[in-house]
């Protein structure tokens, strides 16, 4: 018998939000988040947990960084949107409704906003939230932790990378351990 809020990769989704070119060079930590974001990509599609990508106003802000898009599966799909939420989005919420997972492991940009709303709204549809903190930043340090409080106060489970994965394989007896240990040293 597991915790219920332990991930499962039969449960769980994963959603990259707005992890756009714009960010590169202006986002507080963006290496760090860029490298947590990577390793989070490669080790749920070698866990076969399903993603999707969001990109905000794609048109002024570039697409998805080339180190995150590199590692998402062929026909992984990328929402556009111009909503602070990714719940403002139809095509989204749709996507998310038909995957029919409950558990939402979301990480990406910017942290106090379209990270911290779409939190706050996967929260009020019944959602379970897993905010990996490695993968979230924003472009001015002090702003990052007043969104974190505000989305662990109103539900969120705060969580990492690696504890993210290592909840995902369950047991060094999987066939995938070896391979997010591998990727786990680098991060």
């Amino acid at each position: 018998m597991r915790h219920p809020s332990l991930l499962e990769p039969q449960r769980a989704l994963v959603v990259l939000v707005d992890v756009q070119e714009a960010y590169r060079g202006v986002l507080h930590g963006w290496e760090d988040v860029l490298r947590h974001v990577e390793v989070l990509l490669r080790g749920v599609v070698l866990l076969g947990v399903p993603l999707v990508v969001t990109e905000q106003y794609p048109k002024g802000l570039g697409h998805t960084a080339d180190e995150a898009k590199r590692w998402l599966p062929a026909g992984t799909p990328v929402v556009e949107k111009q909503s602070m939420s990714c719940c403002g989005s139809a095509a989204f919420v749709e996507r998310l409704q038909a995957s029919g997972r409950r558990q939402v492991v979301v990480a990406g940009l910017e942290a106090h906003a379209c990270v911290n709303q779409t939190v706050h709204d996967l929260l009020a549809l019944g959602y379970e939230v897993h905010v990996p903190r490695d993968t979230t930043s924003s472009r001015r340090a002090t702003v990052v932790a007043p969104a974190w409080e505000r989305m662990m106060r109103a539900g969120a489970l705060p969580t990492s990378v690696e504890q993210s994965l290592l909840e995902l394989v369950r047991t060094a007896e999987s066939p995938h351990f070896k391979g997010l240990q591998r990727l786990l040293k680098e991060i």
